[in-house]
């Protein structure tokens, strides 16, 4: 293995890791297993490319490793020319709402637009002036003007809901570009990142009697996909994580308000209604499968998402199937992310390897005595407690891994089904202890 590490991805991977988030880079140095899954969403991405749709769902556990693989199928978009903008949905930003939620989510995604060349977000204004100048390139070999230009590409926007107020915008940017304008710039990028929450305040800014409100945020996303096409992007792939949050919604209207939402981004998408746009939305099992408040509980999109009943029946996976259910990963590839995660914590010289092969077997070995199975179904907990036992075995050289490896901690993750089951008996609890009417007097969590 000669993979020299750079100090800041070390130092961005192992921190990242280690608070169970997502690093921002190097992704390639910790990847592994899940090949036929990644080639499906190649397939994907390259349909996308083409002037295709595409939309999928990722189904996984907690802590099963999710949100990286939505992580790394938007790096591989970047790489083949599409903008990506993504999300993790919350109480506070949902699909539909009317409260703020569904703008909030908008203006998040917004934010996290990103490019090849910006792949940590905040891509927008490059985009748009990049759409510029190649309007001005297109103008001067045509010996139009550029204004013209612009007006003619931004034509097709007309097509589509709020594409009027959304090319006036984009307009003023360029009135305020040519200008060193840099107050109407802004005020240009406020709106498009859905920061406008009135019409009074967008009318005083620029001019427009109109914003981007909670019920703009679906056809919103299909202007952003016509603008990136028009600046010279092969699409848009739009990530959305943590839709177990719509799960969770207490209330059964707002809930199937938000399933709706979701319904009419698949049929569109199917129908290849809108070209250059894929949707990857991760969740968890129950927010699928749940027939009470999960998406199984809206019968159209119940069958929408069934199961090939092939594949079920001969136990192998549909690769090409709406929802795809990440595979567990076997513990030869826990062991090789083992291997990998040593070898970036090494900075890449074998050298300076703190933990020996047979140390590696020795811990995951502690690991699956200690939570069973689950250390490699949800890794991330491994994972984590893996990347302590190095940090403490740097910091203090006396100590031999085959010393201190038995008294690692490695505890397993609250999956959602155990919160839910927690969530029932203490509801059931307080209705129950109640001698005095109050019925939440009892109520603890």
């Amino acid at each position: 293995m000669n993979r020299p590490i750079k100090a800041k991805e070390r130092e961005t991977i192992i921190q990242s890791l280690k608070s169970g988030v997502v690093p921002r880079a190097g992704l390639h140095h910790i990847q592994v297993g899940r090949s036929e899954e990644l080639k499906s969403f190649i397939k994907d991405v390259d349909t996308i490319a083409e002037g295709g749709t595409a939309f999928r769902f990722v189904i996984g556990e907690y802590g099963s490793g999710k949100t990286f693989f939505l992580s790394l199928v938007r790096s591989i978009a970047l790489e083949k020319g599409l903008v990506t903008m993504h999300a993790d949905l919350s109480p506070s930003k949902r699909l539909h709402g009317s409260d703020g939620q569904p703008r909030m989510l908008l203006s998040e995604m917004v934010g996290n637009l990103s490019t090849r060349t910006k792949p940590d977000g905040n891509a927008l204004q490059n985009i748009l002036e990049r759409f510029i100048s190649n309007a001005r390139d297109e103008a001067a070999a045509k010996g139009a003007s550029a204004y013209d230009v612009i007006s003619e590409k931004l034509n097709e926007l007309n097509d589509y809901t709020g594409g009027y107020n959304f090319i006036a915008v984009i307009k003023k940017y360029l009135e305020g570009y040519e200008s060193g304008n840099h107050d109407l710039m802004n005020s240009a990028l406020k709106w498009l990142k859905a920061g406008y929450t009135t019409k009074t305040d967008a009318y005083r800014d620029l001019d427009i009697r109109e914003y981007i409100d909670d019920s703009s945020f679906y056809n919103t996303l299909k202007l952003y996909s016509v603008l990136v096409r028009k600046a010279g992007y092969k699409g848009l792939l739009v990530c959305m994580d943590e839709m177990v949050n719509l799960y969770k919604i207490p209330n059964s209207v707002s809930r199937k308000a938000n399933y709706e939402e979701i319904l009419s981004m698949l049929n569109n998408t199917l129908q290849g209604t809108f070209p250059n746009i894929g949707f990857i939305l991760g969740g968890t099992p129950e927010f699928l499968t749940d027939n009470i408040r999960g998406l199984y509980s809206y019968e159209a999109l119940k069958s929408r998402l069934a199961e090939n009943s092939f594949s079920k029946q001969l136990g192998i996976s549909d690769f090409n199937s709406i929802v795809m259910r990440l595979s567990n990963l076997t513990k030869e590839e826990l062991y090789l992310l083992l291997t990998n995660l040593r070898h970036v914590f090494a900075s890449g010289k074998e050298e300076n390897y703190l933990i020996s092969d047979d140390g590696l077997l020795a811990f995951l070995s502690h690991c699956a005595n200690k939570i069973g199975e689950s250390y490699f179904r949800t890794p991330r907990t491994t994972i984590k407690s893996f990347l302590d036992l190095l940090s403490v075995l740097e910091q203090y050289p006396d100590y031999k891994w085959n010393d201190i490896i038995a008294s690692v901690d490695v505890q397993k993750d609250v999956e959602a089904s155990q919160v839910e089951s927690i969530l029932k008996a203490n509801a059931s609890k307080a209705q129950t202890a109640t001698a005095d009417n109050d019925e939440f007097a009892n109520f603890s969590l």
